[in-house]
């Protein structure tokens, strides 16, 4: 049977991508990119010439059925996201779901990953944690927003810079203001900045900014957390 490789990228410096996740893409027969263009600058950077698909959050279901005509079909398929590693909070889990279940090997070449990297810098505790990725929109996202507060363990969230502010606001409205945070902004980039402190302090020295961007992870300490 064929295999299936989820290839990790990186979040930010070049540097980070592996040796072995270059030799894998140069190995296969395609590669399934989040977004075309945005692979195609890592994949020249790289010298890596294979053909290439779109498979992201709006065409993943359809495409699935391509990806898995071609590993019936013989051959072994790449899959890239823009950033960090496939299937988590981006496409991917469903392509390596179908491959395992039309009996094809499943191979994942491990990288650089913005949540593990930002909880690994935030100094809060990460012997155990929960994953939320992003929190939905609007429904279920207060629900979501109190059951982080009350939990115990360190949470992890993706947040879009525009929100950020508005999240802290909102989320302070559920937990004590002392509850510690971590602010991970452009990890491993040019501007890479991690601060941290209790909600009520970094809500407030965050809205004094002319302006937040860039890619945000928020490490919450659990409920019962002290210094």
């Amino acid at each position: 049977m064929s295999t299936l490789f989820l290839v990790a990228t990186p979040i930010g410096n070049l540097s980070d991508f592996s040796p072995r996740a270059v030799d894998v893409l140069n190995s296969v027969d395609k590669i399934a990119c989040e977004d075309t263009r945005t692979s195609g600058k890592l994949l020249q950077h790289f010298s890596i010439d294979k053909p290439k698909f779109s498979f992201h959050l709006h065409n993943e279901h359809h495409k699935v059925e391509h990806l898995i005509n071609l590993l019936n079909a013989g051959e072994n398929i790449a899959i890239i996201s823009d950033a960090g590693m496939p299937g988590i909070s981006d496409p991917g889990f469903l392509a390596a779901r179908a491959a395992h279940q039309n009996g094809h090997t499943v191979t994942t070449i491990p990288g650089p990953d913005a949540a593990t990297t930002a909880i690994a810098a935030s100094g809060l505790p990460s012997d155990r944690y929960m994953f939320e990725g992003f929190l939905p929109p609007k429904k279920g996202r207060q629900t979501r927003m109190m059951e982080i507060a009350d939990s115990e363990v360190t949470t992890v969230i993706y947040v879009s810079p525009h929100k950020l502010v508005r999240f802290l606001d909102r989320f302070s409205q559920f937990c004590e203001p002392t509850r510690w945070i971590c602010i991970a902004r452009e990890l491993t980039k040019k501007f890479e900045e991690v601060e941290r402190g209790q909600i009520g302090e970094m809500a407030e020295r965050w809205k004094k900014r002319d302006s937040i961007k860039g890619e945000i992870v928020l490490i919450i300490a659990g409920k019962n957390y002290s210094e």
